[in-house]
């Protein structure tokens, strides 16, 4: 574009001094002639630079999933083929499910003998409780019947010793008294040993025999969900929209379920349009501002794009959490680059871009848009430039 303008300019300068000679071609006008462009340009580009920024470094970055299967066995089937798009929720790959389903039924076939246990303990608490309850009503009606009897067998002692009672009276309310007593300790003792088994409770008031078998029944369901979540996963499904790269797994390969050893890697077709700028530019960038791009991948084409957020975050700014001082170093920190994040827009909101293009972009902001027109000039002959293959071979 400059170029174009001096082009321009110097058309101009031969018309009015050499074509029509309107003004004397002497040393102050070749003075002027050569530093009025210089400054008038160098002039242009500081002010473009401010109101309508532009960047050599735009890339294209797509989410990769690194796709870890999350149990280990044989692989049995793998539907899908590399560089081929796919739809969140296809099926990437099975694992041989029959070690994990056996697992889940045999699981499964100790859960009823586990609730058999815990019905049997729970019957046996209630059995328990009943005959607390029923040694309890003993108890109580012993002890009133004693206190009866021990009131006869006094009464009947004191007939006797005064000859109004006969002495058989007494001996019989003695009889009855002592038999009395003997069934109350003997109720005593069968109520003290109920409680005795009832003494080993929980909280929430369940024997331990209960507790126990709850506890095992609740481990045993536990160990089953584990067991069908591990079934289900032996199909493993696309987490999004996007392709599969690097596919290295086959039908009767072992997949293991290591982090480190991936079996496949998962391009998302979610991307992020990111141009690189200097930390100086960006004072009048805002959200919602045009935009356009131009990728090597298309030649002599201008995206259209609208400015979605600023990434006000830079490497440099990080310092890693250590017991070491920061190192400063002998030569100084070299300045970190804002990236901008770029959304097409318009008709090209659905255009492709391959992960991992790169070209040139520029952002238009709400001041100077009369130079707006100048900074879209070069951004559209850098782009016909892109034509241009510079090889040797």
């Amino acid at each position: 574009m400059e170029i174009i303008l001096l082009l321009i300019y110097s058309f101009f300068v031969w018309l009015i001094f050499f074509k029509f000679k309107w003004l004397p071609w002497n040393f102050v006008s070749q003075i002027i002639v050569v530093s009025l462009p210089i400054f008038a340009l160098t002039a242009m580009i500081l002010i473009l630079n401010v109101v309508a920024p532009s960047s050599s470094d735009v890339r294209v970055i797509n989410y990769v999933v690194q796709v870890v299967p999350r149990v280990a066995g044989r692989v049995i089937e793998v539907p899908v083929e590399a560089n081929r798009p796919v739809k969140k929720g296809d099926v990437l790959f099975r694992i041989d499910p029959v070690p994990y389903q056996q697992e889940l039924s045999t699981l499964e076939a100790k859960l009823p003998e586990m609730m058999a246990k815990l019905d049997t303990a729970m019957a046996y608490q209630r059995e328990l409780d009943e005959q607390l309850k029923a040694a309890r009503s003993t108890r109580d009606a012993l002890s009133t019947r004693l206190q009866l009897a021990a009131r006869r067998e006094k009464q009947t002692a004191e007939l006797a010793s005064t000859g109004a009672g006969s002495k058989f009276d007494q001996e019989q309310a003695q009889t009855e008294a002592a038999s009395l007593r003997s069934e109350l300790a003997s109720t005593t003792a069968a109520m003290a040993q109920v409680q005795q088994k009832m003494s080993a409770k929980t909280r929430e008031g369940q024997l331990s025999e209960v507790a126990q078998a709850r506890a095992a029944v609740e481990q045993l369901k536990a160990q089953i969900v584990q067991a069908r979540w591990q079934l289900e996963q032996t199909t493993v499904y696309a987490p999004a929209d996007g392709s599969v790269i690097n596919l290295q797994l086959r039908e009767g390969s072992y997949a293991a379920n290591l982090p480190l050893t991936p079996v496949m890697s998962f391009v998302e077709k979610e991307q992020w349009v990111l141009a690189m700028f200097a930390q100086n530019e960006l004072a009048n960038v805002a959200a919602g501002n045009e935009a356009e791009i131009a990728l090597k991948t298309y030649p002599n084409r201008i995206i259209k794009c609208a400015v979605d957020s600023v990434v006000w975050a830079s490497g440099t700014g990080q310092m890693p959490i250590s017991g070491m001082v920061p190192q400063s170093g002998t030569s100084p920190i070299p300045l970190g680059r804002i990236a901008v994040r770029l959304r097409p827009t318009g008709r090209d909101k659905d255009v492709f871009i391959s992960m991992g293009a790169q070209g040139q972009g520029a952002i238009y902001t709400e001041h100077g848009k009369l130079l707006h027109i100048i900074r879209k000039v070069i951004l559209r002959v850098g782009s016909k430039l892109d034509w241009l293959v510079l090889k040797l071979h």
